[in-house]
């Protein structure tokens, strides 16, 4: 799901594309190279793509042609996803209710994947070549970068724990036992 709206997201990105001339900026001609990208990962892929104004123009265009449905798509995977949780928090959700709630809201998910999926083909027409390779190369550095970003955080909990169990050893070590044998020799036990 996280990896779904990665790509959504950054599909916005692209079909929210700015206008330069209120930022100041200058564009590049089309023939010119696309710039290398700066930061390994993240930064604005749209810089980055060096969009002519005719490729900004054609993604709005497609972006506005596909507004409504796109509307009424994500409206249908927020209802289908309410209905399958109201059945799942009714105090004995029917087996078949629940199945029937899931092949919907299948529908519905699969109906906004084909969506984003065919938005991104048509924005990828309006690209070229070289701009192409270098949103594959943003995307593989931003999938490296999330896997980076996903074990630092999985050592960090380690850590956490780690660290927990030590305090909770040493508050143990500083108390001593809640019961203490007697001392001398022990009882055989009958």
């Amino acid at each position: 799901m996280k990896h779904k709206l990665q790509i959504l997201t950054f599909l916005a990105a692209l079909l929210f594309v700015g206008v330069p001339s209120a930022t100041g900026q200058t564009m590049q001609p089309q023939d010119a190279p696309p710039m290398p990208p700066q930061r390994p990962f993240g930064g604005d892929p749209i810089r980055q793509l060096n969009l002519t104004p005719e490729q900004r123009e054609q993604i709005r265009v497609l972006k506005e042609a596909s507004r409504e449905e796109r509307a009424t798509v994500n409206q249908r995977v927020r209802e289908t996803n309410r209905a399958l949780q109201e059945v799942l928090d009714t105090d004995s959700p029917d087996e078949s209710v629940v199945e029937q709630r899931l092949r919907e809201a299948a529908a519905a998910q699969a109906a906004a994947m084909r969506m984003r999926i065919i938005s991104e083909v048509k924005i990828r027409r309006v690209l070229t070549s070289e701009q192409r390779v270098l949103l594959k190369s943003l995307r593989k550095q931003a999938q490296e970068g999330r896997g980076e970003r996903r074990l630092e955080n999985r050592e960090q909990r380690q850590n956490r724990r780690e660290d927990g169990s030590l305090r909770l050893r040493e508050q143990r070590k500083m108390t001593g036992p809640l019961f203490r044998s007697p001392p001398g020799p022990r009882r055989p036990t009958p």
